[in-house]
């Protein structure tokens, strides 16, 4: 006897759809799973054992045969619990199905059949859908995030049990009279009772004469989102609290945050203790606009396959994601990994902003590892059996102190810097010159002068307004290609919407011959250059945004010394 569930895992942050096939032969009672199974695959042997038997059906006394196919694919995880229980129950004429060969089931199962959500959902659902499925079962408590993929019919249940009629047994003469009168009554209903994916529950056995019993409507186990037709919430909204204009003075940094935000430009803020470095970077998030609809199913499906989407029944994610992992954080942590590799910080970061406190702290062989994603926007994790790419486009935002002991430059204070010219240079040797050279800006945060708040201060609401307006411009400038901030520019792009006219030209060479400038310096300041340009509204890169953005390259010019 064959029998066919479909199901599915996560590959990457990928959904794959897995076919679980159950064969039923003579021979002494085992079950076997092949297929490349992981441990928790293995284990499910016995959580399908138990959850049939304290269902009330019966496990087939007989060798039982699983396989995940396609065979050549490592697989992991318990999401297939559920696929291999119908699989058993329909094989052996417990139950049937007539639909399961257009049905999606995602589920892990207790011992006593209850389920249990399990992580990664969203991606196998879109992965179903793409297949032509249009119907999925899982545990209740996935239910809201699988209806975040439309076009998707999601039918949620809590137990095993539900899916058969309430009072029913396993197939008694009294339960098949009653099955034919509730089968009648089915018949005659209207359309709108029909079964949306029929189940039946046999009798056990293939014998012909006594005919399976229609089981009860399961009408009642369709999931109905609440918030489909609820507007989306502003990203900003919960983050009004924090306000720039809470913030002493520091107006150059907030013009500097206000660049990186409108072309999505790298930055690290440096100054002594208590300046509010990591103050103004936190506040950052509160004047990024809100993520597209594109951009919010890709940042959904990355928390999801990491298992930290916490709240599914508020719809897609709409707020950039903002990350600051602790600096004693692992390579593998900050960049994905594992047996089957999965998404790290740079990945959750992903369309958001990953902020590195105390950036020198880090280990240098964790900071080197961030040169290929800041590059190329992706990570790309190989294995023996596969290669594993994973989106990175994020905005890096870090904060370090000027020497080891943090008080270089802050001259006329009590508190000087003892640190040595050769000490000062090992503390920043820490940040390699490949990483700093991908960092647009580099600003300077120095202990404020007033105590006081001095007349007007920008507001997270006004440096918002600037940002929108630039990423609007930068959106109708880039509508026909595959970028949406002028810090994806590159190659041709960059040089035709980044053309510097023959004044502008010779300033920026000038710059690079007396800096010592790398190549890949030059272009960031011109892109850096172009986001200046589009706060101010105009279409051509004058010498003035030019020598501005050279402003914020301050690492570059600085000499180890202090004054």
């Amino acid at each position: 006897m064959y029998g066919k569930m479909h199901s599915a895992c996560l590959y990457g942050i990928e959904g794959v759809m897995i076919g679980v096939e159950i064969d039923l032969a003579n021979g002494l009672p085992q079950t076997n799973i092949i297929g490349l199974p992981d441990s928790a695959i293995r284990e499910a042997v016995e959580r399908v054992r138990a959850a049939v038997k304290n269902c009330g059906y019966r496990y087939p006394q007989q060798r039982v045969t699983i396989n995940l196919a396609p065979a050549d694919l490592r697989k992991e995880g318990s999401a297939f619990d559920l696929a291999i229980a119908l699989g058993i129950l329909t094989t052996s004429a417990q139950l049937i199905m007539p639909a399961a060969a257009k049905m999606l089931l995602i589920g892990e199962l207790a011992l006593d059949g209850s389920l249990r959500p399990v992580t990664g959902v969203l991606a196998m659902v879109e992965a179903a859908r793409r297949s032509g499925f249009q119907a999925v079962l899982v545990p209740r408590g996935n239910a809201a995030e699988a209806a975040l993929i439309s076009g998707m019919n999601v039918y949620a249940i809590d137990h095993l049990r539900e899916l058969q009629q309430k009072g029913q047994g396993t197939g008694g003469e009294d339960d098949f009279e009653e099955g034919q009168h509730l089968a009648t009554l089915i018949n005659t209903a209207s359309q709108e009772h029909i079964l949306p994916f029929p189940v039946i529950v046999g009798t056990g056995t293939t014998s012909q004469d006594k005919p399976p019993v229609l089981a009860e409507d399961l009408e009642h186990l369709r999931y109905i989102p609440r918030y489909s037709d609820a507007p989306a919430i502003p990203a900003a909204d919960g983050l009004m609290k924090e306000d720039y204009s809470d913030v002493l003075g520091q107006n150059h940094v907030k013009r500097a945050l206000t660049i990186a935000a409108a072309g999505m430009h790298n930055i690290v803020l440096m100054g002594p203790p208590g300046t509010g470095k990591t103050m103004l970077i936190k506040r950052l998030p509160g004047i990024l606009p809100n993520l597209s609809d594109s951009e919010s199913l890709e940042v959904t499906k990355i928390f999801s396959a990491a298992g930290k989407l916490k709240d599914a029944h508020s719809g897609l994610l709409r707020s950039r994601p903002f990350r600051s992992p602790h600096h004693t954080i692992s390579g593998a942590g900050l960049i994905g990994g594992g047996g089957i590799p999965k998404p790290g910080e740079v990945s959750l970061a992903h369309r958001g902003i990953l902020f590195l406190d105390e950036l020198p702290e880090f280990s240098r062989n964790v900071l080197e590892v961030l040169r290929q994603p800041l590059e190329d926007g992706v990570v790309t994790i190989s294995r023996a059996r596969a290669a594993f790419t994973f989106p990175a486009r994020f905005l890096l935002a870090c904060s370090m102190n000027p020497c080891s002991c943090g008080y270089l430059g802050n001259a006329g204070t009590h508190q000087r810097c003892t640190c040595s010219p050769a000490r000062i240079a090992q503390y920043r040797a820490k940040i390699s010159g490949p990483l700093l050279d991908r960092i647009d800006m580099q600003v300077d945060v120095p202990r404020p002068k007033e105590w006081t708040q001095q007349g007007p201060s920008m507001s997270s609401a006004e440096m918002r307004a600037e940002v929108n307006r630039a990423q609007l411009i930068q959106a109708e400038r880039y509508k026909d290609l595959p970028i949406s901030w002028n810090s994806e520019l590159s190659g041709a792009a960059l040089r035709r919407y980044a053309y510097l006219n023959r004044e502008s030209s010779q300033l920026l060479h000038g710059i690079l011959e007396s800096l010592g400038l790398s190549m890949r310096a030059h272009d960031r300041i011109i892109k850096l250059a172009r986001t200046i340009a589009d706060l101010a509204g105009v279409p051509a890169i004058s010498s003035a945004h030019l020598a501005e953005a050279v402003q914020y390259r301050n690492l570059d010019r600085q000499v180890f010394r202090e004054d």
